[in-house]
């Protein structure tokens, strides 16, 4: 496989090195929980033995740490950590693993005094002293409430830009080169065009591509598609993770349709122009992984899609999120959003609350909505 990549400079993760025209690495994310050292621990080795060049686990608590060290005596897996939303858990992970992932709109959710330089400053100090990569991976539905302010309402790109690209400077005036970004929405448009302007600004950096909450197979991987062809036959992104919608016996899916998508590209076997290619009713679920915090809630997405049908020509978006990481958030922009608890799915119209529903009364709610929205729509002449 042969693609032609941009200049980006190397970064090496463990046994895999990424950018400075290495092969675009595939990656995955364990599912199970972390504190489960047994379950997660197979499955990052199913990941690897499906070929997974890096295998990321969510690290959330102590506990979760302690049971990392274990893990990390139980696979040979390429590890990177997802330090969720405190930053000061790296000191804990940062000896097992081989890459470090932070996100910049989860820095203020602690010690929120403190400035965020300095939470990157401890972040790359503890990175470099443990030999470790970094991601700063910038989400669309968690950028910086601060930095989001300074941008129109109806710009979600620029806000992650920004957020980017400043801790990009940051970064190189620590002295600490051995990272990569990612710019992930929703969207495939605007995943396409948010990393397009990165590399514009920034062609040194290596890029990790993905469409977050890409959703159920096969539209996840038909979304993912879309952005992966437009960028990577472009030279843009040096490592992908196809997130989709799937139980934990399934995951290594997506390790296989990253490896169809990278195959097809370095073939030629791509679309000419960025379209969904799906029905007018948009299902957003994000991926299976530890935070999920009730597995009733991959079995809710498939519910919510199959109840959804009859109105798959109408141009409405549901999300479905595992947990309270993505979902307040990432289901803002939705027209309706759920996200999952381990007791109850909270549900929203837009960005109003609409209030928590038990699992076996969440879906007749959400057609009462939908049927609403519809109705609405046509009333108007939507």
């Amino acid at each position: 496989m042969d693609l032609h990549r941009n200049p980006t400079r190397s970064v090496r993760i463990g046994s895999v090195t990424i950018g400075g025209g290495n092969p675009v690495a595939v990656q995955s994310m364990c599912a199970t929980p972390t504190r489960d050292v047994e379950a997660t621990a197979a499955q990052a080795n199913d990941l690897l033995a499906a070929r997974a060049d890096v295998v990321r686990i969510a690290v959330d608590s102590k506990s979760d740490a302690d049971a990392l060290a274990e893990i990390r005596q139980r696979t040979k897996a390429n590890l990177s950590v997802d330090l969720q939303e405190n930053y000061r858990l790296a000191e804990l992970v940062a000896p097992h693993v081989d890459k470090v992932r932070y996100n910049p709109g989860h820095l203020y959710h602690h010690e929120r005094q403190r400035p965020w330089q300095d939470k990157v400053q401890y972040i790359a100090e503890t990175a470099a002293k443990h030999d470790c990569a970094v991601r700063v991976g910038v989400n669309c539905g968690s950028v910086d409430p601060a930095l989001a302010e300074k941008f129109s309402a109806d710009d979600s790109i620029s806000p992650m830009l920004q957020s980017a690209l400043d801790h990009c400077e940051l970064l190189d005036k620590l002295g600490f080169t051995r990272y990569c970004v990612s710019l992930k929405d929703s969207d495939p448009q605007k995943v396409i065009e948010v990393n397009r302007r990165f590399a514009e600004s920034r062609p040194d950096v290596p890029l990790h591509l993905g469409v977050t909450e890409a959703g159920i197979p096969p539209d996840g991987v038909i979304k993912t598609r879309i952005a992966f062809e437009q960028l990577i036959s472009r030279g843009i992104g040096d490592t992908i993770r196809v997130s989709l919608t799937v139980p934990n016996a399934r995951k290594r899916e997506e390790i296989e349709a990253g490896r169809g998508i990278l195959a097809d590209i370095a073939a030629g076997r791509v679309r000419s122009v960025v379209d969904y290619g799906l029905p007018g009713l948009n299902l957003i679920s994000c991926p299976s992984c530890s935070r999920v915090e009730n597995e009733a809630f991959v079995e809710l997405a498939e519910q919510v899609r199959e109840m959804t049908r009859y109105a798959r020509d109408h141009k409405v978006t549901i999300a479905v999120m595992g947990c309270r990481v993505n979902g307040p958030g990432e289901t803002d922009d939705a027209d309706l959003g759920l996200w999952c608890g381990p007791n109850f799915v909270n549900l929203k119209r837009g960005k109003e609350t609409l209030g928590a529903f038990r699992y076996d009364e969440i879906l007749e709610r959400v057609k009462r909505e939908l049927d609403a929205i519809i109705a609405a729509r046509k009333a108007a002449g939507v």
